[in-house]
């Protein structure tokens, strides 16, 4: 226990609450008075001595329950169990209509069966939660980890399988006791999934370090694990990052500028030696790309789009023009907002101006914003470049659109954090973009998103 409650004491600091020394010895104190039996008294003994003003209240409210509060995983009930023989042939016959894996996914839910421990730590892995260490990104995690379970996709199947065994003659009895079954299991793995969710990110915040940050482990740090402290951390290390790449690319900007034999040029410069070939000219080849960069900078992106915003601005003597935009559900043109101004201080208006939401990223409407009014910025020397995950809350992607602008571009490149094993689930409509892109991009890292600006900038 004492472990537990240094932890605690942690993770209380990274969320931003003042702990002195003293006060977490008075803490040990208290609890050795009032015991850890009685929860509510062992809470208060807490709270008293390391709170000490109302801004600490809320988050010793919320990471209390994740250390202390951590008892059995939600029930979930077995529906198939009191099934006659009729009624469970009848079930499995509406269950063959559907695929193997997602059969199999239904099956288990309708058994009651709860993720088990190995399953969360590597659903977990999967969607950037083993480094998170912000509880406000929570609930945004959670619906991360429900996409990657395609918890949608069997939700609705499931109605879909009701509806099929109402036409099969099942009475209507039968089927609302299902149906109270399975949303109460469908409610029991979200909440196992959101306990666990806060469970590891409060694990997260009494584990981090002080102050010592292995800079290396941070810029190869997904970017949704990145808690605010490395976002503070990461923003002034873009500086640097540019500086280097700034140097390398301008020295191969340098290298090829030779270009081909210029024939014409070559004899004009040589008429005073009487033609004689004696200065070779070369076609001096237009290396600084013309860009224009779409940003997605919803919860899910915010990151990313960050980082890869500022980055392009510190490179901007490389490049012969920029158009910035950014988006969540409607397009805005940014550049004005650079105009002059220092690249953080920008993009803090940007996103101070545009704040995100859940559930209301719309990509298809911004596209649409995009052709309505800027299409002339992109020609033929222009690279195009999206920052985002492809996701559309199920709206109109505007394929056709995407493709025009890809058509009328040089060069066509979708840089996504995602990993492809989530593209076309959910909402995601990547697998559908994808193939309009002259490339694709997986950038889940600062590391692999200058990685990519680095090419981008050297083969514009």
């Amino acid at each position: 226990m004492e472990e537990r409650i240094l932890k605690f004491i942690a993770a209380l600091r990274a969320g931003g609450v003042r702990v002195s020394m003293a006060e977490s010895v008075d803490a040990f104190r208290a609890v050795e008075q009032v015991g850890v039996q009685e929860r509510e008294m062992f809470r208060l003994s807490l709270r008293a001595t390391l709170v000490k003003d109302a801004r600490g209240g809320p988050i010793f409210d919320e990471l209390f329950p994740l250390f202390f509060d951590r008892g059995a995983t939600p029930p979930m009930t077995d529906v198939i169990e009191d099934l006659t023989d009729d009624e469970a042939e009848m079930l499995a016959q509406a269950l063959s209509l559907f695929n193997q894996q997602l059969r199999e996914m239904m099956e288990r839910l309708l058994r009651g069966e709860q993720l088990s421990a190995e399953e969360l730590r590597q659903l977990g892995q999967l969607v950037g939660l083993n480094r998170l260490d912000d509880l406000r990104y929570r609930d945004w995690m959670v619906q991360r980890m429900l996409r990657a379970l395609r918890h949608e996709m069997v939700r609705d199947a499931l109605g879909e399988t009701l509806h099929i065994l109402e036409q099969m003659g099942m009475t209507k009895e039968r089927i609302a006791q299902m149906q109270a079954l399975i949303k109460a299991n469908l409610a029991a793995l979200e909440k196992q999934v959101q306990d666990y969710a806060g469970q590891r990110i409060a694990e997260n915040m009494g584990e981090q370090p002080p102050d010592d940050v292995d800079m290396d482990a941070l810029l190869n740090r997904p970017f949704g694990a990145l808690s605010e402290r490395d976002m503070e951390i990461l923003r002034r290390e873009v500086r640097r990052l540019a500086a280097r790449l700034r140097s390398r690319i301008a020295l191969r900007q340098k290298r090829a500028k030779g270009g081909q034999l210029d024939a014409k040029a070559t004899i004009r410069a040589n008429l005073k030696h009487g033609g004689a070939p004696m200065e070779i000219r070369h076609r001096d080849k237009r290396l600084k790309p013309k860009l224009v960069v779409i940003c997605d900078i919803s919860t899910s992106m915010r990151h990313c789009s960050e980082l890869m915003l500022s980055l392009v601005y510190q490179l901007q003597d490389l490049v012969a023009k920029t158009h910035a935009f950014a988006f969540i559900d409607h397009l805005e043109y940014i550049t004005p907002d650079f105009m002059g101004q220092d690249a953080d201080e920008a993009i803090d208006r940007v996103l101070a101006r545009m704040p995100p939401g859940y559930y209301s990223t719309d990509l298809g409407y911004s596209l649409e914003n995009f052709a309505a009014g800027h299409m002339d910025a992109i020609d033929g020397r222009t690279t195009l470049i999206m920052v985002g995950d492809g996701r559309n809350n199920y709206a109109d992607p505007q394929l056709e659109i995407f493709r025009r602008m890809a058509r009328r571009s040089r060069r066509s490149i979708w840089i996504n954090p995602e990993p492809p094993l989530l593209w076309g689930t959910g909402d995601s409509d990547m697998l559908r973009y994808a193939p309009l892109c002259d490339d694709v991009v997986v950038a889940a890292t600062l590391s692999e998103l200058a990685a990519a600006v680095d090419h981008l900038l050297t083969h514009p």
